[in-house]
């Protein structure tokens, strides 16, 4: 499975012969590649090139005459093969915002709806325009809707989109927008995991935390987020249970017992104590929900808070144990 895009960077010189040669010649003897005018200007002083294959791969191309950038859904040259791969903080601003214009201009063009989320389209990029993964991403949020059950494409991806555009994860795109992977099928149930991470973080955004993801630990470990103002610093583990129809276990509120358990038993217990746990319920719907809502199933791990967020923003739950942070309006609470 190929990762999301990264650039492929070259420290030579490379003439307009040399690229014929060495790129467009290979391509096109093996895909059916053609070179076809950039739609855009990169500005600055680099030469640019855009090579589409019959498959409907995608392939760009930036050089100055002392280097050059190469990104691409697509085979790479053999001539690339072992050329370093850099993400797209590390390179050149005008390389790329050159080759952000030209995907997002492809995305648009055969995803139109996505034009309506623009920042969402950014955001997800290196995975809406990977190899792999291109197709299956976009259907996730298209025909899935984005994990949320009972609910339209249009109201769940805009959702993500308003929580997107505050920009608090934008240092961390390149790590997050891989976490939806880049399968060529749908695995609603990993990629709705990962959403719950996003969820996860609008939560602890608008309950006034500055999140960090990722949190390494010295079990060797990660945590999903680390959470602070000025008085608190936790530690946050996020999952997801898969809703009751698509699991063994009989109903919801085993859902949520036996998955807060695989967590505990898990990365928690190798932490050895002091996270909060976030068991998103996200993917539940309205009976499964309630069903845990009145029960309010116990815990092996606290502090923990159970939740259900709705693509309105709405979000309801319970906490057990003596939970260290403080939600405001973010959740609301039926404990």
């Amino acid at each position: 499975m190929a990762r999301p895009l990264r650039f492929r960077y070259s420290p030579a010189r490379w003439s307009e012969q040399r690229v014929r040669q060495e790129i467009l010649g290979p391509l096109r003897s093996n895909i059916g590649a053609r070179a076809v005018a950039p739609r855009f200007d990169i500005g600055a002083d680099w030469e640019t090139h855009r090579f589409e294959m019959q498959n409907g791969d995608l392939a760009l191309f930036a050089r100055n005459g002392e280097e050059a950038y190469w990104m691409g859904n697509t085979e790479t040259p053999s001539a690339l093969w072992k050329t370093d791969k850099f993400g797209w903080q590390e390179i050149p601003y005008h390389v790329a915002r050159w080759s952000q214009r030209e995907l997002l201009a492809t995305l648009h063009e055969t995803d139109p709806w996505l034009e309506d989320y623009p920042y969402l389209s950014w955001f997800f990029l290196p995975v809406f325009m990977s190899k792999d993964g291109r197709e299956s991403t976009r259907a996730f949020f298209r025909e899935h809707g984005a994990g949320f059950p009972d609910a339209g494409r249009r109201e769940t991806t805009r959702f993500f989109e308003e929580f997107l555009k505050t920009g608090v994860l934008d240092e961390y795109r390149s790590v997050m927008a891989g976490k939806l992977g880049t399968s060529d099928h749908v695995d609603r149930v990993r990629m709705s995991a990962a959403m719950g991470e996003f969820i996860a973080a609008k939560i602890l955004t608008d309950a006034g935390y500055e999140v960090t993801p990722e949190i390494e630990v010295t079990t060797g470990h990660s945590l999903d987020y680390r959470a602070e103002d000025e008085e608190t610093n936790r530690l946050v583990e996020v999952t997801r249970p898969q809703p009751p129809a698509n699991r063994v276990a009989a109903g919801p509120v085993a859902a949520v017992r036996d998955t807060a358990e695989t967590k505990t038993d898990g990365q928690l217990a190798e932490h050895g104590g002091g996270a909060v746990l976030f068991v998103d319920c996200s993917s539940f719907r309205d009976d499964a929900w309630a069903a845990v809502r009145g029960e309010r199933p116990d815990l092996r791990h606290r502090p923990a808070v159970v939740y259900r967020a709705r693509p309105d923003g709405y979000v309801e739950g319970y906490r057990k144990g003596s939970v260290p942070l403080e939600f405001g309006d973010a959740i609301e609470f039926v404990d």
